[in-house]
């Protein structure tokens, strides 16, 4: 932890909100009982698996073992440092605190510090008198000063400018071809971009991991070449325009994904804040939760050309694996969001957001398009297609909506497609069961260890018995959190699972093994005679362990002095 604010004060914030409050702000929470439940924004979750405590404030996953306080939700869901979300619980306290973190420490990539050089360069480059023609491109495309600041547009120049600067401030050859924007030929280096307009491209908290260059004033067969990917550029791990429309799209409950940073930027153009892109790739399953993470209602609009609609369809599986179904818009001509923003303006883009289609619809139109519907057989192969399609959704409402507009368009009795649509459902549950795998019943010495450290984590009478009957904790990781629980009492004189939590935020292996323990959730009230069971029951292992040590040593000792001494241990363990 990099900071000057001191564990009391950061203990202080943590108190001064409520966890419910900050998660609910981020996913729909419903009470039950004493805690509540959401959707786990951490994995592919499809039912509330996501339980958060008001009592502990902490929150839990029963499906994917997330677990943690206030900070380490907004960490994972943020994608932040730590200092980060102690300032954004700051705020929404209403305390002031003036951070200064040093950035080296948090990312001591040079790669970072590389791109952040090569930035001051780009954008320096694009307001000089070199620059000039290169403006005028951005202007006649309808993006002026503003964006070209907001967007941090840059321009890079002929010759090796650029590779002369960053070897004269000392970085390694190696770090800078690692970049992308060096080469190395022939023993000497080069810069890969020159005479192009940069576009940055930003990690999920908002640095530069890499460029796109694209020319402007001269025929090339590379409209755009873009910074090969690096140990911290990796576009499936990525959606460009995420770490400034996060804030929007919560706000208006709803994110626009497209394909291109270009789409991103003319979006911005006419006032359109909340949109993202994928960066032309594949949808992955991490860019998926990402989307998830950023609003509820989700549209997808990608390019109009047939490259486009399968991109599209892709997305919707993708989405449909973690619970979520996304809208689409459909744009005309074959053209790209970019291209239709500027033949048609802001009103006729605006008016197909507001009126996206269902996914069912999208399908419709999408399975039928390379279908001849004048062969019986492909009509059929098609309608199969459809039914297999409807069974993969939960909302029954659609499914019936879809159904009929099947049964009309190729007058088929309804009760047929149903019966269909039960027949495959029916095989699908049939090929999900598998045989039940019998749970291994946990050793019992284990099992008190593990106990005993539950209770420990969230009573201070269960710590004082343990301090008590001070006993050795057999497995070392478990000894280790022990010993941590320990120095937190007697630094702070009282337990707390959530001030525990920010305390061994730092320390990943102990954080591990405490989100191992919080995960058994096991009965809240236990009695003194149950944590005294657990100590004795691992005070049985140490002594039968010690007893197996010594009728080791026992066998191998030719000294029959030391043999009795043995001997008269062993007796005396046998009487504990």
């Amino acid at each position: 932890m990099s900071t000057i604010i001191d564990k009391q004060t950061i203990n202080d914030i943590r108190k001064s909100v409520n966890i419910v409050e900050i998660i609910s702000s981020y996913i729909p929470l419903t009470k039950k009982g004493k805690n509540y439940f959401g959707i786990c924004p951490f994995h592919s979750d499809q039912h509330p698996s996501m339980s958060v405590s008001e009592e502990k404030q902490i929150y839990k996953c029963f499906s994917c073992g997330a677990t943690g306080n206030v900070f380490n939700f907004l960490m994972d869901y943020e994608n932040i440092n730590f200092m980060d979300a102690v300032k954004i619980c700051a705020d929404k306290a209403g305390i002031v605190l003036d951070i200064k973190t040093n950035k080296k420490s948090q990312n001591d990539n040079v790669l970072y510090d590389i791109y952040e050089k090569a930035q001051m360069f780009y954008q320096n480059n694009i307001n000089t008198k070199e620059g000039i023609k290169a403006k005028e491109y951005l202007n006649k495309r309808n993006i002026d000063n503003n964006i070209i600041k907001e967007f941090e547009i840059g321009l890079s120049l002929k010759g090796d400018m650029l590779s002369n600067l960053l070897t004269k401030k000392g970085y390694k050859e190696n770090d800078l071809v690692k970049s992308g924007l060096v080469n190395k030929n022939n023993l000497k280096i080069n810069d890969v971009y020159y005479a192009r307009i940069m576009f940055p491209l930003y990690d999920l908290t908002g640095r530069i991991v890499g460029y796109s260059g694209r020319i402007y004033d001269r025929d090339d067969t590379s409209k755009y070449v873009n910074t090969k990917e690096t140990e911290i550029f990796k576009k499936g791990e990525l959606l460009y325009n995420y770490h400034r429309a996060k804030d929007e799209a919560r706000i208006k409950g709803k994110i626009i994904i497209v394909e291109g940073f270009m789409d991103v930027i003319r979006c911005y153009t006419i006032g359109i804040k909340n949109v993202v892109a994928t960066m032309g790739t594949a949808i992955t399953p991490k860019q998926a939760l990402l989307m998830k993470r950023l609003a509820k209602d989700i549209i997808l609009c990608f390019d109009g050309d047939e490259a486009g609609a399968k991109a599209t369809m892709s997305c919707i599986e993708e989405l449909s694996k973690i619970g979520v179904t996304p809208k689409v818009v459909r744009l005309e001509d074959n053209l790209d969001p970019d291209e239709y923003i500027q033949k048609n303006k802001k009103e006729k883009f605006e008016l197909k957001l507001d009126n996206p289609i269902n996914i069912m619809d999208f399908k419709l139109s999408y399975l039928k398009h390379d279908k001849n519907l004048n062969d019986n057989i492909e009509v059929t192969n098609y309608i199969n297609q459809m039914i297999s399609e409807i069974s993969k959704i939960d909302d029954e409402i659609l499914k019936e909506l879809t159904l009929n507009k099947l049964s009309e368009e190729y007058n088929i009795s309804l009760d047929i497609l149903k019966k269909k649509l039960n027949n495959i459902t029916r095989s699908e549950v049939v090929r999900e069961e598998k045989p039940k795998k019998i749970k291994k019943i946990d050793n019992k010495y284990v099992k008190a260890e593990q106990n005993l450290l539950y209770y420990m984590l969230d009573s201070e009478k269960a710590y004082k018995i343990y301090k008590e009957n001070v006993v050795y904790i057999p497995e070392e990781k478990y000894r280790k959190l022990a010993r941590e629980i320990d120095y937190f009492y007697q630094e702070n004189e009282y337990i707390n699972l959530a001030d525990l939590m920010t305390f061994l935020s730092d320390n990943e292996k102990e954080k591990e093994t405490l989100n191992e323990i919080v995960a058994l959730s096991l009965k809240e009230e236990f009695s003194q005679e149950e944590i005294r069971d657990y100590i004795n029951t691992i005070q049985e292992y140490n002594i039968q362990n010690e007893l197996d040590r010594l009728k080791e040593e026992i066998k191998k000792e030719i000294d029959p002095i030391k043999k009795a001494e043995i001997a008269q241990k062993l007796v005396d363990l046998k009487k504990m």
